[in-house]
């Protein structure tokens, strides 16, 4: 059938892609545009495919390609060639509306003098600002605003000067940022990294070799990270062998979703390097770090922890070979995961044969859920090591550690307070549950004033593929390998990995009474809508994202299919460099549509799509949904909206 219409379709384009304009009014419609475009197309197929005479979900249709007929036919002839497309891939991600990342070329560009950049991207630093004598500083700000791909290697390296690097690739999607070999062999320089990486999305944020035999050197990193999705950020033989100078990391990856840090070889071999790690990965939600190998065989090293892991959701953290070998470390954990839900810690070769080390654990793992902490030989083989735990929490075990000198004071050997209440039903003020995420069904009633999260987009603007070309385009885990050649994407890059997670995740088997399908087409999308709820179906999603992060008021309520319990198809956005769609059936929910009001004036605002799961009974027991409103699996129904650009389906009224 794909054949046919693919057929057909160059036919009639093939004859209009000489013609500069050619603009008709479709019969029947009243809707402007050329019919053999993408969305010319996808309105035909809409019209055939749906039973109904209802209003056309512009919301739905506007997502279709933006090719042009001439486009349209010169990218369904290169798609049958990858070959050929691999080597158009920036022009055809341009004109397609795709995330594509950049191929940045090379540069071996030096300076003299103090250089600042400003609102600058995409570039390659090689070389850059190396063996520059004398005191001075190189300062970027607002640099890369629209994220990208910056390469920053042998940057500064032998020379003493100041870098200082403000609001630097904030606001981005698929950031790659790369120090490598940054500033080592300086005397005296010092980094400042402020407001790096903010509200990214899926961003790699990488420092190899950063300030290695380096002398009294300073490097501070604030707000770095923070608010990003999905982040992956690595130091890499950070500050090995270095003397004296700090390292601050002050509100470092805090508000993220699902990242992962690593420290590796960070301050191996240094003397009197002291670290500070201030409100680390708070408000996180599946956060994960790993330090290997830090502080090892160092001399006199201060580490401190403050606030770190705090009020997360599971944060993992792995300690492995932590300060081993080492002269009289020192080593802190203040408000360790403390008010955090669940959450395991694993400290493994910890302070092992060192010299006079010292580790303070306080109010440590205080996490309203019970999570784990593991200490295996801990402090072993030190010379009078002083080990001391105050106020930490359950679930904990020690093999193989010093017995003789470390303290236990005020060990929580059974539930906290916080954690009972939350057994007996009670709602619990986790941070990391947005207020008004999820709700009570009782909640929309007219004049309910509740708190709305917030419903913005957070992923990056793309458009679907025409089916005529996505139907041509590999799209399995077995075919990985050509995609990340079609997308330039290399072994280990931001781009491989999601194209890879979205694939596994469209390839994984549905849950029990779920049914699923990713579409890459919006033609895929309807097709599997009526295929679960029939051809007489209507699609919904919010109006606009007005009252996000606010109080609203909820004004009249209408019940989809009179309020009766019924069944859905809602369809989420995956990152991919093309527009997909998870899609699955949703059983035995109830939809509603609600006026939203401003709670002050009482104008109407918006118009927000909810639906309340009525049967939770196969939901894991620490959902976020009970954290937020209490109860457990099964006891209680569920309801939240539906973010902007996210939809359910539903059959008709």
């Amino acid at each position: 059938m794909h054949n046919k219409n693919l057929v057909s379709s160059c036919i009639l384009l093939l004859l209009l892609s000489s013609i500069p304009s050619f603009n008709v009014v479709v019969a029947g419609d009243g809707e402007s545009g050329n019919p053999f475009t993408p969305k010319g197309y996808l309105i035909r197929y809409w019209k055939k495919q749906i039973s109904n005479d209802l209003p056309k979900p512009w919301f739905l249709l506007n997502k279709a390609s933006p090719l042009n007929a001439a486009q349209f036919v010169t990218y369904t002839k290169l798609v049958a060639d990858q070959n050929a497309l691999t080597t158009q891939l920036h022009s055809f991600c341009s004109s397609a509306n795709l995330m594509c990342a950049p191929d940045l070329s090379p540069s071996l560009e030096k300076h003299s003098g103090d250089i600042h950049f400003a609102t600058y991207g995409e570039k390659n630093f090689t070389n850059y600002g190396t063996n520059e004598p004398g005191v001075g500083v190189n300062s970027f700000k607002n640099y890369s605003e629209e994220g990208g791909a910056n390469s920053f290697r042998r940057y500064g390296r032998d020379s003493p000067r100041d870098n200082q690097f403000d609001n630097y690739a904030p606001d981005g999607n698929l950031v790659d940022q790369n120090f490598n070999s940054y500033s080592t062999n300086t005397p005296g320089s010092s980094g400042q990294f402020t407001n790096y990486g903010p509200n990214t999305n899926i961003p790699t944020l990488g420092f190899n070799s950063y300030s290695d035999n380096g002398a009294g050197s300073d490097q501070k990193f604030t707000n770095y990270g923070k608010k990003t999705n999905v982040p992956d950020m690595h130091f890499t033989s950070y500050s090995d062998h270095g003397t004296g100078g700090g390292h601050e990391f002050k509100s470092y990856a805090d508000d993220g979703n699902a990242g992962e840090q690593s420290f590796k070889n960070y301050g191996k071999d240094g003397n009197g390097a002291d670290s500070k790690f201030t409100t680390y990965g708070n408000n996180t939600n599946v956060d994960g770090s790993t330090f290997k190998n830090y502080g090892e065989t160092a001399n006199g090293q201060s580490q401190k922890f403050t606030s770190y892991g705090f009020n997360g959701n599971n944060p993992q953290h792995n300690f492995q070979n932590y300060g081993v070998g080492g002269n009289g470390p020192s080593e802190t954990f203040t408000s360790y995961r403390d008010e955090s839900n669940v959450g395991d810690d694993t400290f493994t070769t910890y302070v092992k044969d060192a010299n006079a080390g010292e580790a303070n654990f306080t109010n440590y793992g205080q996490s309203f859920n019970e999570g784990t902490d593991v200490f295996i030989t801990y402090g072993k083989g030190g010379n009078v090591p002083h080990i001391n735990f105050k106020t930490y929490g359950v679930n904990n075990t020690f093999k193989d550690y010093v017995r003789d000198t470390a303290t236990f004071s005020n060990y929580q050997n059974k539930t906290s307070q916080v954690s009972a209440s939350f057994t007996r039903g009670k709602k619990v003020n986790n941070r990391w549950v947005e207020p008004g995420k999820f709700f009570r069904e009782k909640m929309l009633k007219s004049g309910t004033i509740m708190p709305m999260p917030d419903i913005k987009d957070k992923m990056p603007k793309r458009s679907f593929l025409p089916r005529v070309i996505a139907s041509k385009l590999p799209f399995s885990t077995s075919k990985i390998a050509e995609l990340k050649k079609i997308f330039h994407a290399a072994n280990d890059s931001k781009v491989a990995k999601m194209i890879g997670d979205a694939l596994s995740e469209c390839e994984r088997a549905p849950s029990a009474g779920e049914t699923k399908q990713c579409a890459n087409s919006a033609e895929d999308m309807i097709d599997f809508a009526i295929s679960v709820l029939g051809r007489n179906v209507v699609v919904r999603t919010t109006e606009n994202t007005k009252g996000s992060n606010g109080n609203i008021m909820i004004g009249s309520v209408k019940g989809i299919n009179g309020g009766k319990v019924t069944k859905s198809v809602s369809c989420h956005q995956t990152l991919y460099p093309s527009l997909l769609y998870y899609c699955h059936s949703v059983p035995k929910v109830r939809v509603y549509q609600a006026d939203i009001l401003d709670p002050n004036s009482k104008d109407k605002i918006n118009h927000g799509v909810a639906i309340c799961h009525v049967d939770t009974s196969s939901w894991g027991p620490t959902h976020g949904a009970f954290i937020a409103l209490g109860s457990g699996p099964g006891k209680i129904e569920v309801c939240h909206w539906i973010f902007e650009n996210d939809m359910t389906w539903t059959t008709a009224d």
